[in-house]
């Protein structure tokens, strides 16, 4: 029998957000489960000052932090027909440039910023190749916390009450600001970067002070600040979503959060938070969740993937709609991977999933006429 021939499939991780290390750890699991027989794998690294790597065994030299033997990729620009993606190898006698491969698919398992936001989806855009997850409009909604809001509402899925500031604000009119908020209620508060995930830079403000503490570690990693109303006693629960046209969504999970919050500490340092899967919500509840799970994803022109997060308020059962995460966590304990299996679909079958639907998602760019034909 004749062999098929394998895919190359580039991964990508680390990035220059504050989820760095969050993409590692994801990246890890990833490379894990693809099949050697099915695909030709290659690590490209890249660094907090966003240089691309790739060479032996990236991802420890990553976590080691130990990144003198790796190699610099120059990225792809042009469209893959007329370039490859290409190594520069340090020599003795200087540097040289040498072809590493034409990809058939990037996989990015970046979080945040310069990886979740829409960027390097425009590089992979611009390139004219196939890439995993969604494209540029659904990953720039999906990762700004307050474009998503406008959008939600403009769609009629109910969100938690929230106003934006900008950072120039907060250093120049910290009393105006804190006004602003109150305005909105009672305390608690939370206060969050506007483009980041993790729960990286989110605080949970039961007063002035902790407002204005909040609010400044929230600017820190972003321009723009979101501040939300807290929302009395909730459920948070969780969904994937997963598909390009044809959109399915998994079963819904509860999180039982450690701390006050779901916090970066209880996601990924300590990992003490509970999950019930599937959760234990009436079936009404859940079947509105996955409605509005799948309605958000077509609504910001998803792709490939999301996980939606949700409030669920005790006693009254209002669902709230938080976020829409493009390029949800990939770790052992991440949700997105969970929900799935929990629905029948392995971690390798989601991963292998994820790449046909990029092929797909390539194949339908490509029935595109991109000029005006007589």
């Amino acid at each position: 029998m004749m062999m098929t021939k394998k895919l190359k499939v580039a991964v990508l991780f680390g990035g220059r957000s504050g989820e760095h290390d969050v993409s590692l750890m994801s990246a890890r699991s990833v490379l894990s489960v693809l099949d050697s027989q099915r695909y030709e794998v290659f690590q490209i690294g890249i660094t907090l000052d966003g240089n691309w790597l790739t060479g032996e065994n990236v991802l420890e030299a990553f976590e080691k932090n130990d990144l003198k033997d790796l190699n610099r990729v120059i990225p792809p620009t042009e469209p893959a027909s007329r370039q490859s993606v290409f190594m520069v190898r340090s020599t003795k006698t200087g540097e040289k440039l040498e072809t590493l491969s034409a990809i058939d698919v990037f996989f990015p398992v970046l979080h945040g910023p310069f990886g979740e936001d829409g960027t390097i989806q425009g590089l992979f855009e611009l390139a004219d190749v196939a890439y995993v997850g969604a494209g540029v409009a659904g990953s720039s909604v999906g990762m700004d916390k307050a474009i998503f809001k406008d959008v939600m509402r403009a769609n009629n899925i109910p969100i938690v009450d929230s106003i934006l500031v900008l950072r120039n604000e907060i250093e120049n009119n910290m009393n105006d600001v804190i006004a602003k908020v109150e305005a909105m209620g009672e305390y608690p508060f939370f206060t969050k970067p506007a483009n980041l995930g993790s729960s990286v830079g989110i605080s949970k403000c039961n007063s002035r002070s902790d407002l204005a503490e909040g609010l400044m570690d929230a600017a820190r990693y972003d321009r723009r600040i979101l501040i939300e109303r807290g929302v009395g006693n909730v459920r948070e629960v969780e969904v994937s979503v997963l598909g390009n046209e044809d959109v399915q969504a998994s079963v819904c999970g509860e999180v039982l959060p450690s701390r006050e919050f779901y916090s970066y500490e209880s996601k990924y340092v300590d990992g003490t938070s509970g999950l019930i899967i599937p959760s234990q919500l009436p079936n009404e509840i859940t079947e509105k969740i996955r409605e509005y799970a799948i309605r958000a994803y077509k609504a910001i022109d998803c792709a490939g993937m999301a996980r939606a997060d949700f409030f669920v308020e005790v006693g009254s059962g209002k669902i709230y709609i938080n976020e829409l995460n493009t390029l949800p966590g990939f770790t052992s304990i991440s949700m997105y991977p969970k929900l799935w299996q929990a629905s029948g679909l392995s971690y390798a079958e989601l991963v292998d999933k994820l790449i046909e639907l990029a092929l797909e998602r390539k194949k339908q760019r490509d029935n595109t006429e991109r000029r005006r034909t007589a």
